[in-house]
């Protein structure tokens, strides 16, 4: 079991953690002026890129106790952005907003979850609150898949929230690599940039969602699915283990990290962290993004 050290959890949290931090019987009127003994506010960020109605059916059928839905397309990107990439950054007052509708303040510990290993779309929940400001915010080990294994129960349940003021801060854009700067740093020794995606897309041997197969000329190939182990995130050494090598003698604050959309790149961001690689920023146009322009350059390969 996972301890709650006092600035609360900020990456990730394991499901025995979590249920006993959940208070049996409290009442279905959560308080907004959540205080770190308070409950956490749970977040159910689950999604399917091929059908972006099942998480609201999901969410429906049964969720964690004291649940509220985050929606990939809906709370966690602004579709009507072009240019960006498939799942375009929110608005950062728009979230701000959100956040407040959830309930969330500055002091509220929040965690999220999704169906499994937290890669669609715990992650990117996860770090879009870092964005924000927030660290009191971390990931449920093993998301829906682990709550249930360990026989805990879900709720149909929708509660009721009192809403909180929209958040006081807005995103910290330094946290986010532009396309100019990717495009400026093409020639760089490898390891400043790691592209989350699968290795027959990064290769471009398959594209299933993009127009333009391959990866970004440099890029290093890192499986977010590889820093996990049965749902869950891998332990800590054995990412930094993993991890060190790929990005070689760059500092991880160098370090930019990549995927199709900006939503399995927090993934990758979530392992190193756990792993102690503190401080890489994200991409968040993504190779989605970086293909919407065809006079870049595209690689093929390994």
């Amino acid at each position: 079991m996972t301890t709650a050290p006092p600035d609360g959890w900020t990456t990730i949290v394991d499901v025995a953690t979590l249920a006993a931090a959940l208070e049996p019987g409290a009442p279905r009127l959560l308080d907004a002026r959540a205080t770190a003994s308070a409950a956490p506010r749970l977040l159910d960020a689950r999604f399917s890129l091929g059908d972006p109605q099942s998480g609201a059916r999901a969410y429906a059928q049964g969720h964690l106790p004291g649940a509220l839905q985050a929606d990939l397309n809906r709370d966690l990107a602004d579709m009507t952005r072009h240019g960006h990439g498939r799942h375009p950054l929110p608005d950062s007052d728009a979230f701000a907003a959100r956040l407040g509708q959830w309930g969330i303040a500055p002091d509220t510990q929040v965690v999220v979850y999704d169906a499994g290993d937290g890669s669609m779309a715990a992650a990117r929940a996860w770090w879009l609150l870092r964005l924000i400001g927030h660290t009191r915010v971390a990931v449920l080990d093993g998301g829906v898949a682990a709550w249930q294994a360990a026989g805990l129960p879900l709720t149909t349940e929708v509660p009721e929230v009192a809403p909180a003021p929209a958040y006081p801060r807005r995103f910290d854009t330094t946290q986010i690599a532009s396309v100019e700067e990717i495009a400026a740093r093409l020639k760089h020794a490898p390891g400043w940039l790691l592209d989350a995606r699968a290795g027959e897309r990064f290769r471009g041997e398959v594209e299933p969602l993009d127009p333009v197969a391959g990866h970004v000329p440099g890029a290093v190939n890192r499986p977010f699915g590889l820093n996990v182990a049965d749902g869950r995130l891998r332990p800590a050494a054995d990412l930094l283990a993993a991890l060190l090598p790929l990005i070689g003698r760059h500092d991880p604050q160098q370090v930019v990290l990549m995927c199709g959309s900006g939503v399995t790149a927090c993934h990758l961001l979530l392992a190193m962290e756990v792993a102690g690689l503190h401080g890489a920023r994200i991409y968040a146009d993504s190779w989605s993004g970086w293909v919407s322009d065809s006079s870049r350059p595209v690689a093929t390969g390994a």
